[in-house]
């Protein structure tokens, strides 16, 4: 480089230099960051991290939404709805936040209300390009959404890859229950028949089983979803409202159970419909998973199976007394194995049954059927399989001699203790 040239890329450098300090000087009592609003800092959708979101200017709730693949890719947001108060609602999905789009909705309540004013209901919104959607919200506007919640998308891709042979799905845990040793039970049991996971939608519970739940937690086989039903409405302790009253049927436990299979749908192959003090339970299998082939193969058109609920009344124990263990003692909860009474059908009186269902086959559920589904159901015969519902008796008049012993649970009863125990252990509820 010469002379002349060296000079002249000296001062070029040096201009830029003094050009730049004075560049730095002039904002340097600003932040930098608002010169980069337009390309680093674009505004996040924000979204709903609750279970329970308020839809605004309504008395209506979301709870989540899913892609429904066998509706064309429609939107289905599992929702509460009071039904007396249904003004028009509309659904704004979007890609990103600067890219939404809004459609009118249409609002499903689902026929088993019980009377209740708030009930479980799907929004359906169908729209262009929807298969892009990753957040929706519900609206009582057809504009002005900003500061809104957004509920995330979820069964985007759909699969017949499955994590979970089978989950169970409890709809409710309320109030101060704190029956450790049942649940314990019930869910080893579980664990023996092939169960893989277990959900459980959480209001309440007592001390004890918040260990316990914490433990299966860890373990990985328990998923818990907060429920906190009551922060917003008076949720009612049953199912009648002529009988029970309140806003919404059994702390919205077919909200629940419809949320629990829509979340499930491509991550387990079957879902079981049922309460934590119930055991379907197979007597011709070892286990859930033959019983299920097997029905499927007989009944290939089924995606809904019905099985009996049978009443094992707590008041009548077996008499050997073999199973009433003193490392239970200071257990709270019932022992399921002393209990091998089971109370005949009554006559003329509806016998509640629970559900094993395949969930890319159900549209809409109630507790004990469901309501709209593709495929047929399927009424489990007896003596094949039938729930094991150990609880109060149903019909306390009967004596002993009266029932029928069935001792189905104690097959498993070597592991089953074993099993127990080393949950109880880990939970600090059983000194070691």
């Amino acid at each position: 480089m010469d002379k002349r040239t060296f000079k002249t890329f000296l001062a070029l450098s040096c201009t830029i230099t003094i050009i730049f300090t004075l560049i730095l000087t002039y904002t340097s009592n600003y932040s930098l960051s608002q010169y980069m609003v337009p390309f680093y800092n674009v505004p996040k959708i924000a979204e709903a991290f609750n279970s329970i979101t308020p839809i605004k200017d309504s008395e209506h709730f979301m709870v989540s939404a899913f892609i429904d693949h066998r509706l064309d890719g429609v939107i289905r947001v599992i929702s509460i709805i009071k039904r007396n108060n249904l003004q028009p609602l509309y659904c704004v999905y979007c890609n990103t936040v600067h890219d939404c789009k809004t459609v009118q909705a249409d609002v499903q309540i689902h026929s088993d209300h019980f009377g209740f004013p708030f009930h479980v209901s799907d929004v359906i919104c169908e729209g262009k390009h929807m298969e892009n959607a990753t957040h929706v919200l519900i609206s009582t506007k057809d504009s002005d959404n900003n500061n809104t919640e957004y509920l995330p998308i979820k069964n985007r891709v759909s699969t017949n890859t499955f994590k979970f042979d089978f989950t169970v799905c409890i709809s409710n845990l309320f109030g101060e229950y704190n029956n450790v040793l049942q649940f314990a039970q019930t869910m080893e049991m579980y664990k023996l028949l092939g169960v893989q996971h277990v959900v459980i939608y959480k209001t309440s519970c007592g001390p004890d089983l918040e260990k316990l739940l914490k433990h299966y937690e860890t373990e990985g086989i328990l998923e818990i979803v907060s429920w906190p039903i009551d922060k917003f409405l008076n949720p009612s302790l049953g199912w009648n409202f002529q009988e029970h009253k309140g806003d919404i049927h059994y702390y919205g436990q077919l909200v629940t159970l419809n949320e629990c299979i829509y979340r499930h749908m491509y991550q387990s192959r079957y879902v079981l419909l049922n309460d934590i003090d119930e055991i379907i339970m197979p007597h011709k299998h070892t286990n859930l998973l033959s019983l299920l082939e097997d029905l499927q193969s007989a009944h290939p058109s089924v995606n809904v199976f019905i099985f009996e609920s049978h009443i094992f009344p707590t008041t009548q124990f077996e008499d050997s007394g073999k199973f009433k263990r003193a490392e239970w003692n200071n257990i709270p909860g019932v022992n399921i194995m002393e209990h091998i009474y089971r109370e005949p059908d009554r006559k003329y009186v509806f016998n509640p049954a629970k559900m094993i269902v395949n969930p890319r086959k159900v549209k809409q559920t109630s507790v004990h059927s469901s309501l709209k589904y593709y495929g047929d159901i399927y009424h489990v015969k007896f003596d094949v399989s039938r729930m094991v519902h150990v609880r109060e008796p149903m019909q306390a008049n009967l004596t002993k001699d009266q029932l029928f012993v069935d001792k189905r649970v104690w097959d498993f009863e070597q592991k089953l203790i074993q099993n127990v125990d080393q949950a109880l252990k880990l939970s600090g509820l059983l000194q070691m």
